[in-house]
C-alpha cells in the first residue's frame, strides 16, 4: 500500500526528541478541536455569502481534510508509516481495497451533503406554503433521509459485495430471526411509522396521554416527546401511545371551558343563571358560535350548582387558564352586584321530636352499672354532662 499522498514521515527525523513528538501530537490534536468547534461558524458564514449547498460543502472537506491531516501527522512524527506497510502486506490489503474505502467515504460524505440539502430544500419550499403543517415537514423530512440512506447504503454494499443478491436473501432470513426476538423494539418502530401517517396530532399539539399531558415537540420512530406546563420533558414510547387513550385538545380548533359556581337555595336561579350567561358571553374570549350555556347540574350540601359553559379557539394551557380566571371573576363580579350569594359549605344540624323525647324521660335516671373484667363499674353521663 502506498502512502506517499499523506506521507509525514519526514516529521519523525526533525522531531527526534520525544517532547517534540508529544508537541507536534497536541498541535494536530488542537488544530482538529479548533476546526470542530468552529466549522458550523464558517458553513454559516459561507451559506450567507454564496448558498447553503456550497456551505455544506465546504465545512465538510474542511473537516474532513483536517482530520486526514492530523491523522497522518500523527502516524509520520511518531514513524508509524513502515507499521502500516507491514499490516497491510500481512492482511494482503492492496490498492482494490483502498479504492474500495475511499469510494465508501465518499458515498457516506456525499449522503450526509444530500441528506442536509434536501432538509434545507424542503424547508424552504414548506416555509412559502401555509397549508403545510410542522408534522408534515417533519415526515417529508424523515422519509427523504430513510431514502437517501438507504440507495447509499445499497451501493457501498454493491461496492463490496459481488453477489449482493445472495447477501440480501441472507438479511432477509437474519432480519426476520431479530424481529422475532425483537418483538418489542419492532412494534415500537412500526408505530411510530403509523403515528407519522395517520396524525392523530402533530407537533404543537396539546395531547394528554396517560395522565400526562403537553405540547408535542418530536415525534421519532421510537417515542414521542412532550413539552409539560411545568417545562418538563416526558418520552413517550410509539407502543404505550397506540394502546393508551390519547387526547388532543387542539384537534378541533376549538375547546370548550366549563366553570361550576353555586347559588344560594334563597336566591333566583333562573335569574342567576341569565346573568351568568349574559356576563360569560360579553368576553373577549368566549366565542359568539357556540353560545354560552348555563344549566343546572346538581343539588349540592349548600347550593344549587350551575354549569357554566363556553367555547375558546385556538386552544392553548395558557388559554384554556386565561379564559377560565377570566369567566370567574366576570360571574363573581356580576354576582356581587346583582346580590346574588355564593354561599360557603355549610351544615344545618337539627333534632327529631322522639330523640328529644327519648332524651327527657331517661334524665335524671341512672343506668345501670356495667361489670367489666377489670372490676370497675362504667356509668353514661347525660348529654348535658350531668
Amino acid at each position: 500500500m502506498d502512502l506517499g499522498v499523506f506521507d509525514f514521515n519526514w516529521l519523525a527525523g526533525v522531531t527526534e526528541s520525544t517532547e517534540q513528538k508529544v508537541a507536534v501530537t497536541l498541535a494536530a490534536a488542537g488544530l482538529l478541536l479548533l476546526v470542530l468547534l468552529t466549522y458550523r461558524r464558517l458553513q454559516s458564514w459561507v451559506s450567507e455569502r454564496t448558498r447553503p449547498l456550497y456551505g455544506d460543502i465546504v465545512s465538510t472537506v474542511v473537516l474532513i481534510g483536517t482530520c486526514l491531516v492530523s491523522f497522518s501527522i500523527v502516524v509520520g512524527v511518531w514513524d508509524w508509516v513502515g507499521e502500516a506497510q507491514d499490516l497491510s502486506t500481512e492482511h494482503d490489503i492492496g490498492g482494490e481495497v483502498i479504492a474500495q474505502a475511499i469510494v465508501t467515504f465518499i458515498l457516506a460524505v456525499g449522503a450526509l451533503i444530500v441528506t442536509r440539502f434536501i432538509k434545507r430544500m424542503i424547508n424552504e419550499v414548506f416555509d412559502s406554503a401555509s397549508a403545510v403543517t410542522d408534522h408534515q415537514r417533519e415526515i417529508t423530512q424523515r422519509i427523504s433521509q430513510v431514502i437517501i440512506w438507504s440507495a447509499a447504503t445499497v451501493i457501498v454494499l454493491s461496492v463490496w459485495v459481488e453477489d449482493l443478491g445472495g447477501l440480501l436473501v441472507g438479511a432477509g432470513f437474519l432480519g426476520i430471526v431479530v424481529g422475532m426476538a425483537a418483538q418489542q423494539v419492532l412494534g415500537t418502530i412500526l408505530s411510530g411509522f403509523v403515528l407519522m401517517f395517520a396524525r392523530p396530532f402533530e407537533i404543537g399539539d396539546w395531547i394528554e396521554v396517560e395522565d400526562q399531558q403537553g405540547i408535542v415537540t418530536d415525534i421519532s420512530i421510537v417515542n414521542t416527546r412532550i413539552r409539560s406546563f411545568d417545562g418538563e420533558y416526558i418520552m413517550v414510547p410509539n407502543d404505550l401511545i397506540s394502546s393508551e387513550i390519547v387526547t388532543n385538545r387542539s384537534r378541533c380548533g376549538r375547546l370548550r371551558v366549563e366553570v361550576d359556581v353555586g347559588v344560594d337555595y334563597s336566591s333566583d336561579v333562573d335569574h342567576a343563571a341569565e346573568l351568568a350567561q349574559s356576563t360569560v358571553s360579553d368576553l373577549e374570549e368566549s366565542l359568539p358560535a357556540p353560545e354560552v350555556q348555563v344549566v343546572t347540574k346538581e343539588f349540592g350540601d349548600s347550593a344549587v350548582v350551575l354549569g357554566v359553559r363556553f367555547w375558546i379557539d385556538n386552544p392553548t394551557a395558557r388559554r384554556y387558564t386565561t379564559a377560565r380566571t377570566t369567566a370567574i371573576n366576570a360571574i363573581k363580579e356580576a354576582f356581587d352586584k346583582e346580590g346574588i350569594k355564593i354561599p360557603y359549605p355549610q351544615r344545618e344540624l337539627t333534632g327529631r321530636a322522639e330523640t328529644n323525647g327519648f332524651q327527657v324521660a331517661t334524665q335524671g335516671a341512672e343506668p345501670p352499672a356495667d361489670e367489666s373484667t377489670d372490676g370497675h363499674e362504667h356509668r353514661m353521663t347525660s348529654p348535658e354532662g350531668e
